[in-house]
């Protein structure tokens, strides 16, 4: 499910956006949904740039993207291991995760080329994406992270996969105050995942 509209987006989520604002619901997110949009986030103390991100779901609908009840405190950043320019969804994934013997998708959020959010494993149950911290830990991956030729690590992010990311990073941090955004290559050295250093870059956040 995408959980990242904006001005443009369109199908049937957009349309349940719209019937939770009192909008006729067609589908389409035009200038009257933003402006909608921005009312609503103004009134719940959000940014409002008309960006339907992870927090404003929070307030629309929690069971859509919510806090898990597991104590997190870790938010550790990969990539699919993908090549570059190459899409992917979260059901391949699950196709080659449960090929490893998991039981469904191991990341329990994915973000695609074209910045949109996908959920994967429910946050209530422990991840399966980082050795020896899958139990406190919510796992975030973008499709990508490899040259064209599928061979070399390569930080692959589009300009949309880095706005998403920072946003649903940014967000996940005042839903868990305190937890640290950390490079899967933090733990397993021998890994380039996600190949860029997040830790670094999401130091301030």
């Amino acid at each position: 499910m995408n959980i990242y509209l904006k001005l443009g987006s369109k199908g049937e989520l957009v349309k349940k956006l719209q019937k939770a604002l009192n909008l006729a619901a067609d589908g389409i997110f035009g200038p009257l949904t933003e402006e909608r949009v921005k009312n609503f986030q103004q009134s719940k103390g959000l940014k409002a740039d008309g960006i339907v991100g992870a927090a404003t779901w929070a307030k629309l609908f929690p069971s859509v993207f919510k806090k898990s009840k597991r104590k997190i405190n870790e938010i550790i950043v990969h990539c699919s291991a993908t090549p570059e320019g190459k899409s992917f969804t979260t059901d391949d994934i699950t196709v080659w995760h449960k090929q490893r013997g998991f039981t469904t998708i191991g990341y329990h959020y994915v973000i695609y080329l074209d910045g949109s959010l996908h959920l994967g494993r429910d946050v209530d149950i422990v991840g399966a994406h980082c050795k020896g911290h899958n139990s406190n830990s919510i796992g975030v991956c973008y499709i990508g992270g490899v040259d064209k030729k599928g061979k070399k690590p390569k930080d692959t992010r589009t300009p949309e996969q880095k706005e998403a990311l920072l946003s649903l990073l940014k967000d996940l941090k005042k839903m868990y105050p305190g937890v640290r955004i950390l490079s899967h290559c933090y733990y397993e050295k021998g890994k380039a995942c996600p190949s860029f250093n997040a830790t670094e870059e999401y130091k301030d956040i």
